[in-house]
């Protein structure tokens, strides 16, 4: 495709048609029995296009992972509908506003940064760029991040199917779970 050639998308440009090819692109995958897989970190989800792509993914058995960090449109969890897909918020010390979307893509996993939330004004009335990563050690510590920010060890608010949100920030025995930016803080002081 055409978005496969470009290391970069532009809102209002091609940003939203690219991310929607992606998203069906794992939808394909899933329905092929390859490997697929969306995570996505963002500040807001409210885009009813996306909902609809994602909702689909999710229905196709593709495993959707959204963190983030406030207003989400997704319902998770619901039978037939949303049931691979799961929402957490982790909130912190820090207001955080890195956007990571991570597509599987058949095994060659493919990531974009930049600062574009799904949203209609982000979309369509604002410039808004993702860039392509595509260094290894880019991407390894990007599925590193994931891995922690999805992680159960991790205190994070979860999106229920209601539209709730549940703090999560102990275990089930009663343990505090792990603050992750007060971890990022120490493993940056500790690399000084």
């Amino acid at each position: 495709s055409l978005h496969d050639a470009l290391p970069i998308f532009v809102a209002p440009r091609n940003l939203r048609a690219a991310l929607l090819e992606k998203i069906a692109t794992e939808t394909a995958m899933a329905k092929a029995g390859r490997p697929s897989g969306i995570q996505i970190k963002l500040n807001s989800l409210l885009d009813e296009e996306f909902v609809d792509a994602l909702y689909e993914a999710s229905q196709a058995g593709v495993k959707v992972d959204l963190v983030i960090r406030g207003i989400s449109s997704i319902k998770p969890g619901i039978p037939g509908l949303s049931e691979n897909v799961r929402v957490r918020s982790v909130l912190g010390r820090f207001l955080e506003h890195s956007r990571i979307y991570h597509f599987v893509n058949g095994g060659e996993d493919e990531f974009w940064i930049g600062s574009a939330d799904l949203m209609d004004r982000n979309l369509n009335r604002r410039v808004e760029s993702l860039v392509k990563i595509t260094r290894a050690e880019h991407k390894k510590a990007l599925i590193e991040i994931f891995d922690q920010y999805v992680s159960s060890n991790t205190a994070a608010s979860h999106l229920l199917p209601t539209g709730k949100w549940l703090k999560v920030d102990k275990d089930a025995n009663g343990t505090k779970l792990l603050d992750l930016q007060a971890m990022m803080i120490d493993s940056y002081r500790a690399n000084l």
